[in-house]
């Protein structure tokens, strides 16, 4: 009884991916086609094509899993301990300074190098 059920749900999946691929390029090959029309209504066709595709692409088990990550996903970000705007900015000079004491050891390197091989090659 579990596998057929599971067969049905996994066509139905196939049949509503389907229709939300074939919804989205309808979109896009709209756009191309009605170039002549305007820009506002060719903009929110698109945007209504890919909403439905997307709310058809939520019912799918793969679509629900997304959605349930999101739902996770900002339940961390909440519990983030964002750095205060001071923080940033001292994090931010510590980076540049580190970037640029390596930037100039590189440049050292580079120089050193090009006389060595000046020497070698006598050019």
């Amino acid at each position: 009884m579990t596998t057929n059920t599971e067969n049905q749900n996994n066509s139905l999946d196939i049949v509503k991916w389907g229709i939300a691929v074939i919804l989205i390029a309808a979109a896009v090959i709209g756009n191309q086609a009605f170039g002549e029309a305007s820009v506002v209504v060719r903009a929110l066709g698109v945007i209504v094509a890919f909403v439905i595709a997307g709310l058809i692409a939520l019912q799918t088990v793969k679509g629900k899993e997304a959605l349930s990550f999101a739902r996770e996903a900002h339940i961390e970000v909440r519990k983030v301990v964002w750095p205060t705007r001071q923080e940033a900015l001292n994090t931010t000079f510590i980076v540049l300074a580190a970037t640029a004491v390596v930037a100039v050891i590189l440049w050292g390197f580079d120089w050193v190098l090009l006389r060595v091989v000046n020497l070698i090659t006598g050019v």
